[in-house]
């Protein structure tokens, strides 16, 4: 069994969270970032930042919705389980079993298991795709049926190796429609999301609730200014890349898939679907199992999913065993939606590494400076003071343990390219607020909030 979570490097861990997710978003130049994290039994942080739309000027808040995408597909694999268990198909049920229009068709003989793993050898999103650039309308059923039986749908044998493609789950879809006897959307709507009382999901674009989503945008990569992306309907593809989503209820979700908890699935069908099958690259992680996601994050192994979607980018991760989900929404299509999710373990590794001290007297260095060369956050993670850069993708990658000297802070870590042994000299105000840091480089930095360029740089 794991070690249980300590709820104050939790609590350390959440707040410099929250502030890292709030600099990243305008350090990134990302719109707008939505994030959620689940932990001991409940929602434990749900926060947004920075804009849902940037022409309107509207605020993004945690009730904003996300197209989650490939989230989907944890939604379609926890219901062909659930349909398993019910005893309506079998995981080594051949697609044409069910699919009948796919009698004869070579995607017609793939199993389940091998659609839900990734491993049928099915084209990535068929030979013309232009839907993913909105070009043209998303397929329907007979359009999806016309892809799956068409000579370029078999790509490599199956089970040669993992090839992600959304044409499989669009077919898992279908099945799941032809098993359970009503649509695809209805049913997960009904047998998951309404399950779990979730109002902030469901399985594709609502046009009653248009005012809630989130716009979504271009990237940087081809321009220098981002452009405004319309939400569509996925149709078939539903199943693939359908849903929406905000981050508090896609947490909310993940935590159903916690061993333990039997809301949708029982224990045994949930390690089924946890199990880390397929290498997705020639490195050993990341890995997929059957409709979710397996990689390891230090020495914990997290499940979950990405999405891309127009415009969205998405990463949702959950220790399944520790009981944490953590779920950040960015409207950008170039959004860092997984770095900025995998931050948070790291963060909390590091808060759990050694044993706790006693932040008690830590509380007044804590905060974000600046000078001429950057930003430096100091930050209390298990009790102990670090010096932490959070441009960093991983900020738990380089910090600076830090030991109180009377009104100095001295390094007594970190890389040998730091200032190991020297001290950041804090001049405090009136008040106790920090007025100033000397760094350990002897630079000179002030609060991030006040900071402004010396004159000298300012009028070059």
């Amino acid at each position: 069994m794991p070690e249980a979570l300590n709820p104050e490097n939790v609590r350390e861990t959440l707040a410099y969270y929250d502030s890292w997710l709030a600099f990243n978003q305008r350090y990134r130049r990302i719109p707008g970032i939505q994030a959620a994290v689940y932990a001991e039994d409940a929602v434990a942080l749900s926060s947004a930042y920075g804009l849902a739309d940037v022409e309107a000027g509207v605020e993004l808040t945690p009730q904003h919705l996300f197209r989650i995408a490939s989230h989907s597909k944890t939604f379609t694999a926890t219901a062909i389980f659930q349909l398993a268990e019910q005893g309506r198909l079998r995981l080594d049920d051949k697609a044409g079993l069910h699919v009948t229009e796919l009698v004869g068709a070579r995607l017609g003989e793939l199993t389940l298991r091998e659609l839900l793993a990734h491993a049928g050898g099915v084209t990535r999103d068929s030979l013309e795709a232009d839907w993913w650039q909105l070009a043209v309308a998303f397929p329907d059923r007979e359009e999806l049926l016309a892809v799956l039986r068409s000579d370029g749908s078999a790509v490599v044998p199956e089970n040669d190796r993992f090839k992600y493609s959304n044409i499989g789950y669009g077919l898992l879809g279908l099945v799941i429609e032809a098993a359970a006897g009503t649509s695809y959307n209805t049913y997960v709507q009904t047998s998951i999301v309404d399950k779990l009382g979730l109002a902030g999901l469901g399985p594709e674009l609502d046009p009653q609730r248009a005012s809630e989503y989130a716009a979504g945008y271009s990237s940087y990569s081809y321009s220098d200014v981002r452009v405004p992306i319309d939400h569509v309907d996925t149709r078939a593809l539903a199943s693939a890349t359908g849903f929406f989503g905000n981050a508090h209820d896609l947490v909310t979700y993940f935590s159903a898939h916690f061993l333990g908890d039997d809301r949708l699935l029982t224990d045994g069908s949930k390690r089924e679907m946890q199990h880390p099958i397929w290498q997705t690259s020639e490195e050993e992680w990341p890995r997929y199992g059957l409709g979710l996601s397996v990689t390891k994050i230090g020495k914990r192994k997290v499940i979950g999913h990405g999405g891309g979607y127009p415009g969205h980018i998405t990463r949702s991760l959950a220790d399944a065993e520790q009981g944490i989900a953590v779920s950040v929404l960015t409207n950008a299509i170039d959004g860092a939606a997984s770095v900025l999710a995998e931050a948070f373990f790291k963060l909390l590794d590091l808060a759990e590494s050694k044993e706790r001290g006693s932040s008690a007297e830590l509380q007044r260095f804590t905060g974000r400076f600046a000078n001429l060369w950057g930003v430096e956050d100091f930050v209390i993670l298990g009790g102990r003071l670090y010096a932490i850069d959070p441009t960093l993708g991983d900020p738990a990658a380089e910090p600076q343990p830090l030991e109180v000297v009377g009104d100095s802070l001295r390094v007594v870590g970190g890389s040998g390219y730091g200032s190991y042994g020297e001290s950041y000299r804090f001049t405090f105000g009136p008040d106790g607020a920090v007025e100033s840091v000397r760094g350990s480089s002897g630079l000179l930095s002030r609060p991030l909030d006040g900071f402004a360029l010396p004159d000298r740089v300012r009028n070059a």
